[in-house]
């Protein structure tokens, strides 16, 4: 099985071919539809394993962009004690799906 790590947004994602997943929101043109990852770190395929020191240079991971998704809300609540205050504050993070279609190396 072929895979590569890359890094976006200050994060490394271990992707296969066929994969989902969610990075962090951006501004992406209304007639886009692939986006390319070109800080490759590492690529695993047949012909042996690849290490950038610290990207490979001319490999990219590409990717179809599905569209945008919203994590589960979570709550933060601050409270002092004695005092009656009280404040409960939703959060729900914002990325952008992707399904990677190729690793080019």
């Amino acid at each position: 099985m072929a895979y590569a790590i890359f890094e976006d947004s200050g994060t490394q994602f271990k992707v296969q071919p066929g994969d989902t997943l969610k990075i962090d929101l951006r501004d992406v043109p209304d007639n886009t539809t692939s986006i390319n990852f070109d800080k490759v770190l590492l690529v695993s395929n047949d012909t042996g394993v690849h290490i950038g020191e610290p990207v490979l240079s001319g490999a990219t991971v590409s990717a179809d962009i599905i569209g945008q998704v919203k994590a589960d809300k979570i709550y933060v609540e601050r409270f002092t004690r004695r005092k009656g205050f009280h404040r409960r504050v939703g959060h729900r993070q914002k990325y952008i799906a992707v399904k990677v279609t190729a690793i080019n190396v």
